[in-house]
This record gives structure tokens, C-alpha cells and sequence, in this order.
């Protein structure tokens, strides 16, 4: 697994360092366009008015959305790209298996997108005048998150294993989870904290908005569900691959596109 990870790695970087320029344009539209968000909104508010901490939750919002974006694309993108290319089938064929070879790509990257991530976090907080709060224990709240977008990107991926073209299903889904990033579900009470702890990726994010704008605490049992709730969803969007690949397999979908 090791090796197939480095494998990963190193044709990701190969392909950035060959395409950078479509790297560096996706930074800066994803910053620009916050960027046109945040005036028109100073704009229409007035001069004189102050976000405070709701700015601070609304650029971790944007920016956990973008990468987000990027990671549930990742493996139903590269599933039609390998599709529309005829390499489908050798990776199926692989002494790894398909969700290995699909996982470790996705892993080695995200490594690179990290570091695009957080670039672009710093430009946005330099325009806007955010101050974040970071320490190391954001990996935790982080890695929830992860744990359930990957999720997500794997049932995408059995989507676009047994019916090829997902476009318009990826669309839906990138509005659907700016609203589950987006929103402070951990302000919720009652039984809408119960629906915060079941819709994915909610929980951590909470977490996660709670360290870096308001400079609270961690909340370990908030924690500890957030790390559940991304657990389940990655263990069924795994599951969930695995029946569309078997399903593509008994019917001749992985030949062609």
C-alpha cells in the first residue's frame, strides 16, 4: 500500500508541475470570486459595519467548501476521464483493486490540494482582514471531515462507474453541501442537533468553526461523534463502490465508455 501510495504521489505531482497553470487559475478564481462576494456584501451593508466573527465562519465555510468540492469530484472525475480514455478496465484489473488504486490517489492528491488550500486561505485572510485561530489540533476536526467527503466521493464514483456521465448529479451535490458547510449547525438545539450529528461532514465543521473563529476549546465529545459520523459515511460510500463495481463487472460496463 505504501508503495502504491508513492506510485500516486508522484504522478500527482508529475501532473501538476506539467499543468501548473491549471492549478494556479482554480486558486485564483476560487479567491476572486470570495473576494466579489465579500464587497458586494460590505457594499450593500454599508462602510461602517462590522462581520466579526461571522466572517471568520464564513471564510472556513468557503474554503472547507472548495476543497470539499475538490475531493468528492476526485474519484467520479477521474472514473470518466478514465473511462473516455480506455485505461477503465486496466485499473479494475489491478493486483491492488479499484477502490485501493482510487484511494490512494485520492490521497496523494489531496496532499498537493492541501497546500493550494491553505494558500488560498491565506490570500483571502489578507484581503478580508480575517484572523483565524491555528493550532495543530485542527487536524482532528479536519480529518472527520475528510473521512466523510471521501465517503461521498466514493458513492459519487459508483454513480459514475455504472451510469458514466454524473455532471449535473456532481452540480446538485456541490450547492447541497455548501449548505452543509456553510451552515453553524452547532448552534442548533433539539432535535436539529440531532439532524446536525447525522447529516455528513455538519459535525465536524461545527468543531472545526468553533477553534478557528470563536478560539474555543476543543470539545472532545463533539469530536468524538464528528469522527462516527465520518467513519460510517466513508465505510458505506466504500461498500456502496464495491456493489457498483461488482454490478459493472456482470455488466460489461468497464470496457467501454
Amino acid at each position: 500500500m505504501l508503495n502504491l501510495f508513492w506510485a500516486e504521489l508522484r504522478r500527482s505531482w508529475i501532473q501538476f508541475i506539467r499543468y501548473p497553470a491549471d492549478a494556479i487559475a482554480g486558486l485564483l478564481i476560487t479567491t476572486l470570486v470570495f473576494y466579489g462576494l465579500f464587497a458586494s456584501a460590505r457594499y450593500i451593508a454599508g462602510p461602517s459595519v462590522q462581520f466579526g466573527d461571522r466572517l471568520d465562519a464564513i471564510v472556513i465555510g468557503y474554503v472547507l467548501w472548495t476543497l470539499l468540492i475538490f475531493i468528492m469530484n476526485d474519484i467520479a472525475v477521474g472514473l470518466q476521464a478514465e473511462a473516455q480514455t480506455g485505461t477503465l478496465e486496466q485499473l479494475f484489473l489491478s493486483p491492488f483493486g479499484a477502490s485501493r488504486v482510487f484511494l490512494m490517489r485520492a490521497i496523494a492528491s489531496l496532499t498537493l490540494r492541501l497546500f493550494l488550500t491553505l494558500v488560498g486561505l491565506l490570500i483571502i485572510m489578507a484581503i478580508t482582514g480575517s484572523r483565524l485561530n491555528f493550532s495543530f489540533s485542527l487536524f482532528l476536526p479536519l480529518s472527520t471531515i475528510l473521512l466523510g467527503a471521501y465517503g461521498l466521493s466514493f458513492a459519487l464514483g459508483a454513480l459514475a462507474l455504472l451510469l458514466k456521465r454524473v455532471q449535473q448529479v456532481l452540480g446538485i451535490f456541490q450547492f447541497a453541501l455548501l449548505f452543509l458547510i456553510s451552515t453553524p449547525t452547532e448552534d442548533w438545539t433539539g432535535s436539529l442537533q440531532m439532524l446536525s450529528r447525522i447529516l455528513p461532514m455538519t459535525a465536524g465543521a461545527g468543531v472545526l468553526r468553533e477553534l478557528m473563529a470563536e478560539g474555543q476549546a476543543l470539545d472532545w465529545n463533539e469530536l468524538a461523534i464528528a469522527f462516527i459520523n465520518g467513519a460510517v459515511y466513508l465505510v458505506v460510500g466504500v461498500l456502496l463502490f464495491w456493489q457498483a463495481e461488482r454490478r459493472a463487472k456482470q455488466r460489461g460496463l468497464l470496457s467501454g465508455y
